[in-house]
């Protein structure tokens, strides 16, 4: 078996691949991506860290690839979709910089608090200068953590040591995982009213762009201080500038940001209340050894025909298994995503039914797709078919697993329920029907509904009155926004009716504001498949 080492990783990493029996090891740090193309022709495994770019022509000029290792957690340097065409497993290293994040984190409190950097620069200067540095101390202090995941999780415990206040804004996190954690869940704009210090630790989604902009920041104390070692583009770096420079907000440090390289001419560099890192999040020797080894292993494993770990684009099934359970994979993902979509925070559990002859199958990866799903807007990259029950137990969710004997009604059918703390359920039931046996959504919120599941829906409930599907029909219509396919259902008349309403693009802000806006209905969302 040929290992390919395109990017430097540990050399403990590169040691453990060579003292696999039947190994051949080739380090090719820094190559061209002409020579890449060449080093890959009978290559089984290739190890890279960011550089090197493994990509559709890369995997179409190595037919005997069967893995790629990330020493890392991003893969945006390795085309998934040509892995997966290809049939080539593609691993990541999820873990293996969460302490070297956290700290770096915390250094970063530190210096928001005390201005060690901008005193240092003074002293090499040739000045004295004891009076321009005052700071603040944490003792006592509120820190706001924005999203309380691994790395979230550890600013946390280091923060309590500091006699610190811990509040955290996570949608996922349960009551009895924030109580464990000695930290208090409260909503984003509590979060915001009521921290000295507020550090994020999000993947960077659709709904976590620009979550911290210049509205949110008005509503932050006078003074607070921010800072971000996740990824860049969840704070606003304008309307970050305009704060600091205002001095609502009193310091930032920012390892991340929306565009990086950092350009040499952004404001961010002329501010003397900002310190900057260069995406150093994983840059330690610890960190680099640990996802060096931790990706040696995955790679041996696999072409040893071991387990799969930390798989980003395949489930851990044998061949024969996926091409059986692949329709329900498919389907579970998309209702897992519609439900996490429609539901509202603070979910605590997600019960799916299995009923008819999916209820016969294994269907541990039709659950795994359904978490998946779930997290997919929430987690990002990170969380795969692996390791989506870990990251379901540390946002401290429930995954409850039925199989139904019942007449369903259908030959097959998926239901998903997401329960709240407060007893409040959002589902999602799904089933394939027609020729081709094509996948469809039919039932939300226990309103029998059938649309197709793929695409764009808005879902609506509505009082139930004349007029109804015209006025959002003329609201879509006025935004240029095709319908593709609708259904509509009530239990009663007079009552409340759900719509929904699968467009070919996605309605404007304005549609949708006036779509919310319209006295009649009573939800509206928009959702992605």
């Amino acid at each position: 078996m040929k290992v390919l080492v395109a990017d430097k990783i540990s050399p403990k990493g590169v040691a453990f691949l060579r003292q696999q029996p039947g190994f051949e090891v080739v380090e090719a740090y820094g190559s061209s991506p002409e020579k890449i193309l060449e080093l890959v022709k009978d290559v089984h495994a290739i190890a890279v860290r960011s550089e090197t770019k493994i990509t559709a022509a890369v995997f179409a000029a190595a037919p005997l690839l069967k893995v790629v290792g990330r020493a890392g957690v991003g893969v945006d340097n390795v085309d998934v979709d040509a892995a997966t065409e290809r049939g080539v497993i593609v691993m990541n290293t999820p873990s293996g910089n969460t302490i070297a994040t956290a700290e770096l984190t915390f250094t970063h409190l530190l210096c928001g608090a005390r201005p060690v950097p901008q005193a240092a620069a003074s002293m090499k200067a040739g000045q004295w200068d004891r009076k321009s540095f005052s700071g603040i101390e944490l003792f006592k202090k509120t820190l706001g953590v924005v999203g309380l995941g691994r790395i979230g999780g550890e600013v946390a415990k280091r923060a309590l040591s500091f006699g610190m206040r811990v509040l955290a804004y996570d949608p996922y996190l349960a009551p009895s995982r924030a109580k464990a954690m000695q930290v208090e869940g409260v909503s984003l704009d509590e979060l915001l009213r009521q921290s000295d210090y507020i550090t994020v630790h999000m993947p960077l989604t659709d709904d976590t762009k620009y979550l911290i902009n210049e509205a949110a920041l008005a509503k932050c104390k006078k003074g607070v201080r921010l800072f971000n070692c996740a990824r860049g583009g969840i704070i606003q770096e304008t309307a970050l500038v305009a704060a600091l420079k205002s001095g609502h907000v009193a310091a930032a440090g920012l390892d991340v940001f929306e565009d990086e390289p950092l350009a040499k001419d952004s404001p961010l560099r002329t501010l003397p209340n900002v310190v900057l890192t260069p995406h150093l999040g994983a840059s330690t020797a610890e960190a680099q050894e640990s996802v060096g080894i931790e990706v040696a292993e995955q790679i041996a494993d696999v072409l040893n025909g071991g387990d799969i770990r930390n798989s980003v684009n395949i489930p851990p099934i044998d061949a024969a298994t996926r091409q059986l359970l692949g329709p329900y994979l498919d389907l579970g993902k998309k209702l897992g995503t519609l439900v996490q979509q429609i539901a509202p925070p603070g979910i605590t559990t997600l019960r799916i039914t299995y009923s008819g002859k999916v209820a016969e199958l294994d269907a541990n990866a039709v659950t795994r797709s359904i978490q998946l799903g779930f997290l997919a807007r929430i987690s990002g990259p990170s969380v795969n078919f692996v390791n989506v029950p870990a990251a379901f137990q540390r946002l401290g969710l429930q995954a409850e697993v039925v199989k139904s004997n019942s007449d369903c009604g259908y030959t097959d059918l998926i239901e998903v329920e997401a329960v709240a703390a407060d007893g409040t359920r959002s589902s999602a039931q799904g089933t394939f029907t027609g020729k081709g046996n094509q996948p469809r959504i039919v039932g939300i919120n226990g309103r029998e509904v059938e649309v197709a599941a793929e695409g764009k829906l808005l879902v609506l409930e509505n009082m139930d009155q004349p007029g109804m599907v015209g006025a959002v029909g003329a609201i879509l219509g006025k935004d240029k926004v095709n319908i593709a396919d609708m259904s509509l259902s009530r239990l009663a008349p007079g009552g409340t009716a759900y719509m929904v309403v699968r467009v070919d693009t996605e309605p404007g802000e304005k549609a949708r504001a006036e779509i919310k806006a319209h006295p009649a209905i009573k939800l509206a969302k928009f959702v992605q498949l």
